[in-house]
């Protein structure tokens, strides 16, 4: 007898299936990252509706901004002179301070020093997932963003690329649970790991002694190891150091400087771009004219003083005399 419906799999046998299929593909994509051209593929196809899906939020910037009355723009285009003219006398402190270092790394025969490439990228998404902490940018490979690549803002780290596609790319802040940042206390110079604990607003720093020299209000700032993010950029403040009895490591906690939930705009950071120093080449260029001239000057006086003796010593001159 024929049933009316078609019998196939049970529901508990097709998601056992599933399951084990799911735990496939994520074991092959963890160990061997054989998949990151099929998500550099859906992310460069889903990128028109992500961008779609942003559009009220841009719509509502550009609204505001239009709307802004004109004692208020009146107000915040002083603010802006002033703080430009902050920058422009710390600029120049800094120019002074490069020339300076550059001098003196001439003098020890060091090798140049390392700068760092930067891109501006727009934040177009942040994931829902209340246990990520990921962003995704309008940068892609077409913009030559790799994996790995760190982001900063204007107050410190952010975080860094962990997939790309041809348009578009997405990076994991400092704060995700799975993330972890080499620091270094700028006081002491003790060096440690950041890790990100899934709070907007918080870092730990694990595996510490009771008696380590850290202090409430302490920066933390890259130390460059690892190979990922550049030295000496400011990642988070020390909030609180809680020294327990009987426990071998202190509990402590800091607050990242970067603004992690509010900021739109991102920098893009290209590591190890040798600077060729130039104050230097120009001291050298300069010492080479000099000598140059100085050859140069030496060589027409010999000569002139050679004829001169010629002239004296000729005795033909003497005859005619």
């Amino acid at each position: 007898m024929q049933t009316l419906f078609i019998r196939g799999s049970s529901a508990t046998f097709r998601m056992v299936l599933f399951v084990i299929a799911s735990i496939a593909l994520m074991t092959i994509d963890h160990r061997w990252q054989s998949l990151e051209m099929v998500r550099s593929t859906l992310s460069t196809v889903i990128y028109p509706l992500q961008y779609t899906i942003d559009l009220p939020i841009r719509l509502y910037y550009w609204t505001d901004e239009v709307l802004s009355t004109k004692q208020v723009l009146l107000d915040k285009n002083r603010e802006f002179e002033a703080r430009h003219l902050e920058n422009r006398v710390q600029l120049q402190k800094l120019d002074i301070i490069e020339k300076e270092n550059a001098r003196l790394r001439s003098l020890l025969s060091a090798t140049p020093k390392i700068t760092e490439r930067l891109l501006i990228s727009e934040i177009i998404n942040v994931d829902v997932d209340p246990y990520r902490q990921l962003i995704l940018l309008n940068k892609g490979s077409n913009s030559d963003v790799s994996q790995g690549q760190p982001i900063i803002d204007a107050q410190g780290i952010m975080g860094q690329v962990v997939h790309v596609g041809a348009i578009s790319s997405t990076a994991m802040l400092i704060t995700d649970a799975s993330h972890a940042i080499p620091v270094q206390i700028d006081r002491t110079g003790l060096r440690a790991n950041a890790f990100g604990t899934g709070k907007i607003n918080q870092l730990n720093l694990r595996h510490l002694t009771q008696n380590v020299d850290i202090e409430v209000g302490d920066m933390l700032i890259t130390s460059g190891l690892g190979g990922v993010f550049p030295p000496n950029y400011p990642v988070a403040t020390v909030t609180k150091v809680e020294r327990t009895a009987g426990e071998p490591f202190a509990t402590i906690e800091a607050m990242p400087l970067a603004q992690l939930d509010k900021s739109r705009e991102v920098l893009l950071v290209w590591r190890n771009v040798p600077e060729v120093i130039e104050t230097t080449i120009k001291e050298k260029d300069t010492d080479n004219n000099e000598t140059e001239n100085n050859e140069a000057v030496e060589k027409q006086t010999a000569e002139e003083e050679s004829l001169e003796q010629e002239t004296e010593t000729d005795p033909k001159s003497d005859d005619s005399e």
